[in-house]
């Protein structure tokens, strides 16, 4: 079992060894017993791949998020996302509200969700999308940059709207909504509300374009409320 790899059987059948001969199961009960435990073995060790190479900025999880009138965020909404169904639909989820309200820390949530969900994700920051795009332009790897997000079913994209747009992150942006749109899904966050992110792009033409691939097929959450920092602040004084 172990030089197949199959770590979780290998583990089952071990504890199974170890009990009194009358409380091992029969061989029909073991087999059914061994394959199960592999399957999770296995299910854990994609998650925990997949959760190493998201590189979520925040470790979130959907049961931290808290649902209120006050927040502009109900269960039910909460409920949906936390199917993934968004994902298989290829839908873009738009996350808007103040600086502190938890935007960042629910795209994180959703973005740990997919990993347990079996589906590849990452993280940006629109800087660090930035940087990347720059230094892959320099050394050529730009075609290779964009073929690996590409591959990922979701792409969370945090702090739309604070850094300049550049030509080169117009473009680019444009197109990654193109390769993905209808198919796999992004996650933006941002301070401004999607009525401004036309004046942001700040190019009339691919303006359109973004705008048109981003908001078509997207749910929009606009979170309300007091700083979750601040909040966490007063409650540790």
């Amino acid at each position: 079992m172990k030089q197949l790899r199959l770590l979780g059987m290998h583990q089952s059948y071990h504890a199974q060894l170890e009990l009194p001969l009358d409380k091992q199961l029969d061989s029909h009960e073991l087999i059914g017993s061994l394959l199960q435990a592999e399957m999770l073995n296995r299910a854990n060790e994609k998650t925990a791949y997949y959760l190493k190479l998201a590189k979520l900025r925040l470790p979130a999880t959907l049961d931290q998020i808290e649902c209120s009138a006050a927040r502009n965020l109900t269960k039910a909404q909460l409920s949906l996302l936390a199917e993934g169904r968004y994902l298989n639909q290829g839908e873009n989820i738009l996350i808007t509200g103040a600086t502190g309200c938890g935007k960042s820390f629910l795209a994180c949530a959703l973005g740990h969700q997919a990993c347990l969900q079996g589906y590849k994700t990452i993280y940006l920051n629109l800087n660090r999308l930035i940087e990347k795009i720059t230094l892959s332009k320099l050394d050529g790897s730009y075609i290779k940059f964009l073929n690996h997000l590409e591959r990922q079913t979701l792409i969370i994209l945090d702090d739309f709207g604070l850094a300049p747009m550049t030509q080169e992150i117009r473009l680019t942006l444009l197109q990654l909504l193109e390769d993905r749109y209808g198919r796999k899904s992004i996650i933006v966050t941002s301070q401004l509300p999607v009525a401004k992110w036309y004046e942001y792009i700040n190019d009339p033409t691919l303006a359109d374009a973004i705008m048109d691939r981003m908001t078509a097929n997207a749910m929009r959450l606009d979170l309300k409320g007091e700083s979750l920092r601040r909040k966490k602040s007063k409650t540790n004084q």
